[in-house]
């Protein structure tokens, strides 16, 4: 007989100290959801928006921090042009329908990634849910779009060379927090649990510099079905996990 829901709950609480304080997900598997049920692609991103909602609840009712979720890669714009049309539709107008949500779950919204290169009025659409929620003081829901890894390193590299240009950093201060605080996560901590579902067993592009040491929970569920359970699985897992961040182990010496 499967474990309750509550009983997942209330496990996962009572090793609080060991809850992830940030998770990220890859949500992936839209498309071919969509394909399994004979429907255009579409269809599988607004079903995956319903489970975007499911796990955020989720993720805010045991008391996760920060959630960021993987919504628009920078590599998305060589999609067919109706598809990206669609997506962006779509983002924008879950960006004005779920902010009230957001606001009666005192959920804080924000956005990782070059959002300017969104069109104008989708930009402006996701920026006013960002506005509207900024004093929020419950669960960090963190968006990435227009979001690559690699062009989040670039940038970061290509301001603070311009401040040493301009002799504001020490070049022999450089290091690994400086970096850091040049990413466009610099007000986040790195993730402790990243999430990828539909079984591909790749990172994407996604939070290079931050899952240096980030534990990794691969499922073979495509992302529109994918809800509370299988968060509490993926957390209930990473309670589990022994992190060493290249120390010897705590349980068996190695």
């Amino acid at each position: 007989m499967a474990e309750t829901i509550e009983d997942m709950k209330r496990r996962i609480e009572s090793r609080s100290d060991r809850l992830p304080v940030h998770v990220a997900i890859i949500m992936d598997g839209n498309g071919r959801w969509a394909a399994r049920r004979h429907k255009p692609r579409t269809y599988g991103h607004e079903a995956g928006v319903k489970a975007a909602k499911k796990v955020i609840r989720a993720a805010a009712l045991i008391g996760i921090k920060y959630l960021t979720l993987f919504t628009f890669s920078s590599e998305n714009w060589k999609r067919p042009r109706s598809e990206v049309a669609a997506l962006m539709s779509l983002l924008s107008r879950a960006a004005r329908n779920e902010v009230d949500e957001l606001q009666r779950n005192d959920v804080k919204l924000i956005t990782t990634g070059r959002v300017h290169g969104l069109p104008a009025a989708k930009q402006k659409a996701i920026l006013k849910a960002v506005e509207r929620t900024r004093h929020n003081r419950g669960l960090v829901l963190n968006l990435a779009l227009n979001y690559g890894g690699r062009t989040e390193i670039i940038d970061a590299v290509r301001a603070i060379a311009n401040g040493v240009r301009a002799g504001v950093i020490d070049p022999n201060h450089i290091d690994e927090d400086l970096f850091g605080e040049f990413l466009y996560t610099a007000e986040l901590p790195d993730p402790d649990l990243l999430v990828r579902t539909s079984g591909e067993q790749r990172i994407s592009n996604f939070l290079l510099w931050q899952t240096s040491y980030t534990e990794l929970h691969i499922i073979d569920t495509l992302w529109p079905d994918f809800g509370q359970r299988e968060l509490f699985e993926a957390v209930l897992d990473y309670q589990d996990r022994d992190r060493r961040f290249g120390k010897v182990s705590t349980k068996d010496g190695r």
